[in-house]
């Protein structure tokens, strides 16, 4: 027996498939999945409204309270008109204004002023006005975020946007 060849044998594969890859693949995807979902969901601010008064069945706080509500009617050509209380019967009657340092800031200083300190002498201090801004259709975006800048310079910390007008509202924004 001399020198033979030995015969090459041929090496035989493991028949095991490593999903070492395919476990990481995965848990990526899972996780990519999770924060594309979390991200797209839609982010809302709570929004707590006083309960309607059940003795003259009102909103803002209840009966006698108007002097605390101060509406601002935005419309076209950068007009503004305010009014405090009811536009039926208002304690301060509506009247164009103009934004800015001279116009809005200062009623809305004033009238804060005086609510913060007619609310000290009821007991209920810190209880500023409230203010109700409504947008017109024909107001610009400027506007809104002109109005919203004077809320955060006069530190009103109670305003709502509202886009629900009244038919009187709707013709005195019409007027003039």
């Amino acid at each position: 027996m001399e020198n033979l060849p030995k015969k090459v044998r041929s090496k035989k594969l493991s028949t095991r498939v490593d999903l070492t890859a395919m476990v990481s693949v995965s848990f990526l995807l899972i996780i990519f999945f999770m924060v594309t979902i979390e991200l797209s969901k839609p982010k809302a601010v709570d929004l707590s409204l006083p309960d309607k008064d059940p003795i003259c069945d009102r909103w803002n706080g209840g009966c006698g309270t108007e002097n605390r509500v101060m509406t601002i009617l935005l419309g076209n050509d950068n007009k503004l008109i305010s009014y405090t209380g009811m536009l039926e019967i208002p304690l301060v009657p509506p009247r164009e204004m103009d934004y800015g340092k001279n116009g809005i800031r200062q009623e809305l200083f004033i009238r804060n002023k005086s609510m913060l300190e007619y609310s000290a002498q009821l007991g209920k201090p810190g209880r500023g006005i409230t203010v109700i801004i409504k947008p017109s259709k024909e107001c610009n975006y400027k506007n809104l975020v002109d109005i919203l800048d004077e809320m955060s310079i006069a530190k009103i910390d109670t305003y709502a946007i509202v886009n629900e007008f009244s038919p009187e509202e709707t013709k005195l924004l019409a007027s003039n």
